[in-house]
């Protein structure tokens, strides 16, 4: 059992108990919303051939040269800061513990891609008509043509999270840890110098631990602010430039601070 699965066991198990001995006073409903900066890091999209593909006139990799099914394929991605987003509905179980529902929003712009390679072999000084079959050569190498790294990756989630909060005596402050499970639509879109290499959608599972701090502004309102990890399964693309299906990894260090509404 992994440790997330062991967390997230123990979390439910709290949840239960809380809601068992809590006392009607405590119970609290509240929504929140928050937003701030994703910090995607690289993916390492890698995959293989679905069919036998023929090159084109790579110039240092010969045209017709053909990439049996199966063959391995990949390159490596960089992406800008981008954005996050997130409102929950919550419920406080006890003076510690409280559960939501979440919904949330990641973008993250493509910086670069770079390190393509196919078959264990790099591509990078080869002519990019060795990605079109029957193509003659374009006077741009593969490095050159995906250095220019257009699109983004895009996720809309939705995740239950349990947090424990931990009041500091004698102050307004609070600081706060959790976890969540949920699942995510997750937008590829590759076009580094406006080609089109993948443009596909994929529901994948995510988990995310959160950690920060709050302080009371008024009776019923809170302001917070933290660091959150998520990590996404890796979502199973297909490409729209060549015959291959790829794995692209999704998994971001974020900062967001957010107001919390008791009722």
């Amino acid at each position: 059992m992994s440790i997330v699965t062991r967390l997230a066991s123990a979390l439910v198990l709290s949840a239960g108990m809380a809601g068992i001995s809590a006392a009607p006073a405590l119970a609290q409903a509240y929504v929140s919303g928050s937003a701030g900066f994703n910090m995607q890091t690289d993916s390492k999209n890698s995959g293989a051939f679905t069919r036998d593909f023929v090159t084109g006139d790579g110039v240092a990799v010969p045209p017709g040269v053909t990439l049996p099914s199966g063959t391995e394929v990949g390159w490596t991605t960089e992406f800008d800061t981008g954005l996050f987003v997130a409102g929950a509905a919550g419920y406080r179980l006890s003076p510690n513990l409280r559960v939501e529902a979440e919904i949330s929003w990641l973008s993250a712009d493509v910086d670069t891609h770079r390190d393509v390679q196919a078959g264990g072999n790099a591509l990078g000084a080869a002519d990019a008509a060795v990605l079109i079959t029957g193509s003659p050569p374009l006077g741009v190498t593969v490095a050159d043509l995906v250095a220019d790294g257009r699109g983004d990756v895009r996720s809309l989630g939705y995740a239950i999270n349990g947090y424990y909060d931990f009041p500091i005596p004698d102050t307004d402050f609070a600081l706060y840890g959790g976890i969540g499970l949920g699942v995510a639509e997750v937008k590829v879109d590759y076009r580094p110098s406006d080609v089109g290499i993948i443009d596909d959608t994929k529901m994948v599972a995510f988990w995310q631990v959160m950690a920060g701090g709050s302080f009371d502004v008024a009776p019923n309102t809170a302001v917070f602010a933290g660091y959150r990890y998520r990590r996404h399964n890796d979502a199973s693309v297909q490409s729209s430039l060549i015959p291959a299906d790829l794995d692209v990894r999704s998994r971001s260090h974020i900062l967001e601070a957010g107001v919390r509404f008791t009722f």
